[in-house]
């Protein structure tokens, strides 16, 4: 990394689990120097089969903004149904309202943090009976009040993919 803004989208996430004071820390520990953390004694002239990001489709253009993670096809998630996925490593619901229209949600309750599961036009937290919208993420049924978070995605050709 030579920009210390020219950060990956993991990085970005992983900070940003880390919540704003965790990740303001591990921010300012970053070396803006384009160091990788060697020692002292290590040679400071830049290597270009070194380095501390991983691989990258290098047919991008470097301020092209990244194509995102492939999810699901779209022809696995049903009209009206949906589907248990898993989105930039963590788990998801991915659910297609109308033909072409795709959501996704955090599968992590917000009653209590359980994986909520698919099932068709709804979403179900096998702990305590919540029910979400499959469309909308809005609870249907408690005992969780809050919504399930959405996750940006995106259909491209026949897939879904995380939106970047």
């Amino acid at each position: 990394m030579t920009d210390p803004t020219d950060l990956t989208r993991r990085a970005v996430l992983t900070v940003g689990s880390l919540g704003a004071f965790g990740g303001a820390l591990v921010l300012a520990g970053c070396a803006a120097d384009g160091s990788d953390g060697a020692s002292p004694s290590s040679p400071s002239t830049p290597s270009p089969e070194v380095t501390d990001e991983a691989p990258t489709d290098p047919s991008a253009a470097p301020d092209a903004p990244a194509a995102g993670d492939d999810v699901a096809a779209l022809a696995d998630v049903p009209v009206g149904g949906s589907i248990d996925a898993t989105i930039n490593g963590e788990a998801a619901l991915v659910s297609q309202p109308t033909a072409g229209q795709v959501v996704a949600f955090s599968a992590v309750c917000t009653h209590q943090g359980c994986m909520v599961a698919a099932a068709g036009d709804e979403f179900h937290c096998p702990c305590h009976g919540s029910i979400y919208d499959a469309a909308t993420g809005e609870v249907i049924t408690g005992p969780a009040i809050n919504p399930l978070p959405e996750i940006a995605v995106a259909v491209s050709g026949d897939r879904i993919i995380a939106a970047s």
